[in-house]
């Protein structure tokens, strides 16, 4: 069903490529970063110790604000809260090219964090709306999943070229010219929406416990590995950050207006799809961050050519989810396509914990990418299909922002867990005598281990949980399906 109280402001397939384009260049900041750190060492002397804010400054108010984004989008109108989002995004993105210290940059990454959050809070949401039809749907879904997972298999790579041909500052520049870009744009051809009002409910008191218990987990998570998970922060902050989440989840089930209506969790599909999803996603930040390192720490890459290494992952991402994921969907369902895509994932990473120390790229990595490619282009969409397939266009802006909220928590925590597992095998080879790249190598495959363990759990929790959907027929591929609009119950 399209978007409520919208009106078309171009054509539909331009908004979903604009909208596709938005989500990219989010996603691809997010990974562009790690592979230009060093140079950002380098130019603003950080310290060690401060460099990782670099990330987490970003991290924080990008994972604590997606849900209260997404439900301001429902309110006041999805289409002002994106370019709004776009806008705040790429105005920082310049604030952090031109930043001249610690200090300035961290705050500015802060500042981007907020307008990632505000922009992507929305874009599943309007993504899945524009098209009623089902195989429609689903080949705009497919384009998101390929701008979400794409963007993060080429960030490496385009970090690498845009650090090593032109500067740091240019992984921050290249936002602003695409932001104004999608801003100019997305004022003509974005459906205008007026959202429920808000009049309907703002719960500023369920905004402010969700922002803080969600900043303060985040915040908990990304700096457990530097302090420990059994350092007095950690063991304080955690429990803190929880109890503003219960607190919150309390508020929304007694307030007459929630940020949050429970009732969505009543769906098993979008419940089950979203605790998948967040398995999924940690699953792949373990890919990104540690077959990066594999590349440069043992088979010794510059990072130009570490990146060059994850172009097939992003280019068979690509053929599948934009072009065969629609087919295969419409011929056997989404939840088929779910389960083998998951499989493949579960065989990329068995491979990934067999690289050799002296190993060679054509059979040490390039198999598995094109595994891992394959895996995720089959069940990315497939994932954001059955969540979405049960949400009521009222309701998508929030929902929206759940899966992104479940993408950034399962990036955050999974991360933190595999490098927790990497580094106690690392120290153990260490110790033992074993060279650094062997040791480095020994803890890269307990981390792909465990990342294959994460995808192992959501296979069995999608094969139990998820409901099968059926193929559409040829004459259902013309026709509006009721499912797209069934609401919550």
């Amino acid at each position: 069903m399209p978007l409520p109280n919208a009106r078309v402001g171009g054509s539909p397939w331009l908004t979903v490529i604009l909208l596709c384009v938005g989500q990219m260049m989010i996603v691809l900041d997010q990974n562009i970063v790690n592979v230009a750190l060093p140079a950002v060492q380098r130019g603003l002397g950080f310290s060690s110790e401060n460099l990782v804010w670099v990330v987490n400054a970003y991290v924080i108010p990008f994972g604590g604000l997606l849900l209260l984004a997404g439900r301001l989008g429902d309110l006041i109108g999805r289409k002002a809260v994106f370019l709004t989002g776009i806008g705040l995004f790429s105005a920082s993105s310049v604030l952090c090219g031109v930043a001249a210290g610690e200090t300035a940059l961290i705050a500015s990454r802060f500042l981007q964090g907020i307008g990632g959050a505000v922009a992507s809070a929305c874009i599943l949401g309007m993504v899945a709306t524009v098209f009623s039809e089902r195989r429609r749907q689903a080949q705009a879904i497919a384009a998101y999943s390929f701008a979400s997972a794409g963007g993060g298999a080429v960030g490496p790579l385009l970090g690498g070229v845009l650090t090593d041909l032109l500067s740091w500052h240019w992984i921050f520049f290249i936002n602003a010219p695409i932001g104004a870009v999608l801003v100019l744009v997305g004022v003509r051809v974005l459906p205008r929406d007026r959202g429920e009002g808000m009049g309907k409910g703002t719960d500023f008191l369920g905004a402010l416990l969700v922002m803080a218990g969600m900043m303060l987990l985040v915040y908990t998570i990304v700096d457990a590995e530097r302090v420990g998970w059994g350092a007095t922060q950690t063991l304080l902050l955690g429990p803190v950050s929880l109890l503003l989440l219960i607190g919150f989840v309390a508020r929304q089930a007694t307030t007459a207006k929630p940020l949050l209506p429970l009732k969505l969790f009543r769906s098993r599909s979008l419940t089950a799809a979203n605790i998948v999803q967040f398995l999924m996603i940690a699953a792949m930040f373990g890919l990104l961050f540690f077959g990066t390192l594999y590349l440069q720490q043992v088979l010794k890459y510059d990072s130009l050519q570490a990146g060059m290494g994850f172009v097939p992952i992003a280019v068979v991402i690509a053929a599948v989810s934009l072009g065969l994921s629609t087919r295969l969907v419409t011929r056997f369902g989404q939840r088929a396509m779910l389960l083998l895509g998951l499989a493949l994932i579960i065989g990329a990473f068995v491979m990934l914990s067999f690289a050799r120390v002296n190993g060679v790229y054509l059979v040490d990595f390039f198999p598995a990418s094109l595994a891992m490619g394959l895996g995720f282009g089959l069940a990315a969409p497939a994932i954001m299909g059955l969540g979405m397939s049960v949400v009521t266009p009222a309701d998508s802006g929030i929902a929206s922002g759940l899966f992104n909220t479940t993408q950034q928590m399962g990036g955050a925590m999974g991360l933190t867990v595999l490098s927790a597992f990497a580094g106690a095998r690392t120290d153990s080879l260490t110790a033992a005598g074993k060279t650094e790249a062997e040791a480095l190598a020994g803890g890269y495959h307990v981390a792909f281990l465990a990342a294959a363990g994460f995808t192992l759990a959501a296979l069995v929790i999608g094969a139990g949980l998820l409901r099968a959907t059926p193929p559409v027929s040829m004459k259902q591929q013309g026709m509006a399906s009721s499912e797209d609009s069934a609401s919550v119950s």
